[in-house]
């Protein structure tokens, strides 16, 4: 328990201060004066993967300025294993700006540098301790869930690579008992020797995890798309969620990444596209967003933007349009 009692000692001490936090904030006003308001969700939480440049804080006001009703960040550089540990300050800003915007939902995105499946074992051990220090930044953050690539088996086989990442996840597990936020895995393309593109890989890294109560996970329609599953037709749609019901459970599926596809069905390939002008097309996101088994939960975008965030602005106003008998969220 003493990584949690660390945890929770240094959250105490950085809400001590909180009588101070209003002269060093540097929120936009209006913010502050009317926050977004949002009881029960009516619909799905939509959002985009939002840059902590400048500070982890940040991310939740650009969220705001595009009208985020959830963002996904990473905790830290996603190009570097190292970082230096959140001082007070950032905690306290990164929950004042939540507050502010009325961003309740955010959910983090692991580093791509991490391979939990990796047979090499100073890698893996790198990738495991790398693992925990962003959990560990989730939970002092409050944030929900750590999305992560399960890893690669390079070369090993999928069996072997399966077995070492359910390995790995008991080794994190083990070392943040008592955490909250949940590890939660994504479907992906199947790129190069990368695991989790079928479905029945994903249950059987839960099924090989001794605390398997503390996984979820992520769907993303290129990755799925690209490993397989076509969505584009409502049977499609129908039959790809009747399939991950019956082999992983609906009732695990703690977020969405939204994407299109620069490359074909079944290619693959890992690469997004902007919604409605790849191969996936409008008709499967519209099917996603009427779906109300996942009303509620996070679904964020990762296509490419430019650094006035237009297209992300363009692709949510084009997400929203497709929700029927809601008003604008």
């Amino acid at each position: 328990m003493e990584r949690l009692e660390r945890l929770e000692q240094f959250k105490r001490a950085a809400g001590s201060s909180s009588s101070n936090r209003s002269s060093r904030s540097n929120v936009d006003p209006d913010l502050m004066k009317s926050p977004t308001k949002r009881s029960t969700p009516r619909g799905p939480l939509l959002g985009a993967h939002m840059s902590i440049a400048g500070g982890v804080d940040k991310s939740l006001l650009l969220g705001k300025s595009v009208d985020c009703n959830a963002i996904q960040i990473f905790t830290k550089s996603s190009r570097q294993w190292a970082a230096k540990p959140y001082t007070k300050e950032e905690i306290e800003l990164f929950d004042l700006n939540r507050k502010a915007t009325g961003i309740t939902t955010v959910i983090a995105h692991d580093s791509y540098l991490l391979n939990l499946g990796s047979p090499d074992g100073a890698l893996r051990k790198r990738s495991v301790a790398a693992f925990i220090d962003e959990l560990e930044r989730c939970e002092i953050l409050g944030v929900s869930n750590l999305v992560a690539h399960p890893g690669a088996h390079v070369g090993t086989g999928e069996d072997e690579g399966i077995k070492t990442i359910a390995g790995s996840l008991d080794e994190v597990h083990k070392a943040c008992p008592g955490y909250n936020v949940k590890v939660t895995l994504e479907i992906t393309a199947g790129q190069g020797s990368n695991l989790g593109y079928r479905f029945e890989q994903i249950a059987r890294m839960i099924d090989g995890t001794r605390e398997s109560d503390r996984l979820r996970v992520c769907f993303d329609t290129e990755h799925a798309f690209a490993a397989g599953y076509d969505i584009r037709t409502k049977e499609g749609y129908e039959q790809t969620f009747t399939e991950f019901d019956e082999t992983i459970g609906v009732n695990v599926l703690a977020a969405f990444h939204l994407n299109d596809s620069k490359k074909e069905f079944n290619s693959r390939v890992d690469r997004h596209e902007h919604i409605g002008k790849g191969h996936i097309g409008v008709e499967a996101f519209r099917f996603l967003l009427n779906d109300k088994r996942f009303w509620g939960l996070p679904m964020c975008l990762e296509t490419p933007k430019g650094p006035d965030l237009k297209e992300d602005k363009e692709n949510l106003a084009l997400l929203r349009s497709l929700i029927q008998g809601l008003e604008k969220q």
